[in-house]
């Protein structure tokens, strides 16, 4: 018997940590379809380097904010894919845009909030079902330090993460029973373009361990969590910091 492909949806996986889970996720055996919103380059980047490594993946360009364009998006791929489902969704896109709540500007507010928010709903919601009636399915979602600690000068990123877990706490109760789990990681920080602009230096003084950590180590506890391994875990936020904050 022919043994069926298993797919993961990566949001975010042209770079830092999106990039590293999709390599991983291609290593352990799914085809690994790669979101990213503008940056083509590097997400051929991460597409090839998954081939070559004899992996299996495609591109699935999409802004997570915007609804319409993530229901065209996957609707599109299930017609071209209609005996197959995505089992595995890794909702890892963000953004940061860190300022003084006093400077904040409405779109600096916005388009942080919507972008792990409405972004978590948009991809989220229509591949739940199938999910459901397949009775196995994956959720995790790619939270922050900043949505369990708070972090000043990130009201928009600690609130758009911060809501990010209280969904993944609630939607976990609601699918349990059918062998979905629903799962939030929370990096510490990580060496990532995202984090380029920080003072390393300085600040990994500030962690237990040292160092900043690699975007390949939250790879290795996300692919755990998709595992059958980690049947028995959902509603839980992971922290990865090196110690940080507990």
């Amino acid at each position: 018997m022919e043994k069926m492909t298993k797919y993961a949806l990566v949001t975010g996986a042209s770079r830092g940590i999106g990039r590293a889970i999709a390599l991983k996720l291609a290593e352990q055996g799914y085809s690994v379809i790669i979101n990213y919103a503008s940056n083509s380059a590097a997400a051929e980047q991460t597409l090839s380097d998954i081939v070559a490594n004899g992996g299996t993946a495609e591109l699935l360009p999409f802004d997570v904010s915007n609804g319409e364009a993530v229901a065209t998006a996957l609707q599109q791929w299930k017609e071209s894919h209609p005996e197959e489902y995505i089992s595995v969704v890794v909702n890892n896109a963000g953004i940061r845009k860190d300022n003084l709540m006093m400077w904040m500007g409405p779109s600096d507010w916005h388009s942080v909030v919507s972008t792990s928010l409405d972004g978590f709903y948009n991809v989220t919601q229509p591949l739940l079902k199938d999910m459901l009636v397949k009775k196995w399915g994956r959720i995790v979602n790619v939270a922050s330090l900043s949505g369990i600690k708070g972090m000043p000068g990130q009201t928009n990123y600690s609130a758009a993460k911060g809501g990010l877990i209280a969904a993944t706490k609630a939607l976990a109760q609601e699918v349990a029973k059918k062998r979905v789990t629903v799962n939030a990681v929370a990096p510490g920080f990580i060496k990532s373009d995202m984090t380029a602009d920080l003072n390393e230096a300085e600040l990994k003084k500030l962690v237990p361990a040292g160092r900043f950590g690699e975007a390949e180590e939250v790879a290795e506890l996300v692919a755990f969590l998709v595992s059958d391994a980690a049947a028995y875990i959902t509603g839980e936020v992971i922290s990865i910091n090196g110690g940080i904050y507990t």
